[in-house]
């Protein structure tokens, strides 16, 4: 698998965008999300992808300066209360851990997070201990995790040992007392 293709895996992810409205107030472009009503700079997001419904669909682009959006044919502007959707950043650690991931594992961890309602975007921590291993030799430790779908919570422990064999094991507990058990061994 390569990187393009996990980059798919992820943007098939729910819960992948922030939604709402983009609106001009006194000449500076604000945006409102729809979830929680909170209002921020729409500038605060230039450079980020961001999707405009346009025509009846979704259109992806880049966000630039000005209400401009950068689309593949083109650049547009903003519509007053247009209906828009803003990709949401992984945690930068967990970003991190899911590239020293093999593609099994990587595959296998997202698959079960998601069989138990959850999105990789709702991510609220993530402690990467891999990330402070050198790359070299044996690598063993736990990474620990946690998110929130806003109806439950998943605590997930990541036990791994790096070696001559690889072993991940993840151990996924939700707030309601469901636990998986998710182990790859390569």
């Amino acid at each position: 698998m390569n990187h393009q293709d996990r980059n798919q895996f992820l943007e098939k992810q729910t819960r992948a965008f922030t939604a709402g409205t983009a609106e001009m107030i006194d000449n500076q472009w604000v945006f409102f999300d729809e979830e929680t009503d909170e209002a921020s700079m729409l500038e605060y997001y230039i450079d980020h992808e961001i999707e405009v419904f346009r025509f009846n669909q979704w259109e992806k682009g880049k966000l630039r300066d000005n209400g401009k959006i950068k689309l593949p044919y083109g650049t547009v502007s903003l519509d007053h209360a247009a209906a828009i959707r803003i990709r949401k950043n992984l945690v930068f650690s967990l970003e991190m851990l899911l590239d020293d991931l093999n593609d099994d594992a990587f595959v296998q961890f997202i698959t079960s997070l998601n069989s138990a309602h959850f999105s990789i975007y709702d991510c609220i921590y993530c402690h990467n201990h891999l990330s402070f291993l050198s790359k070299e030799g044996r690598r063993e430790g736990v990474n620990f995790l946690m998110f929130d779908n806003s109806e439950n919570i998943c605590s997930v422990q990541h036990h791994f040992r790096y070696s001559q064999k690889d072993q991940d094991r993840f151990e996924l507990t939700l707030n309601t007392g469901k636990r998986f058990i998710i182990e790859k061994f390569n």
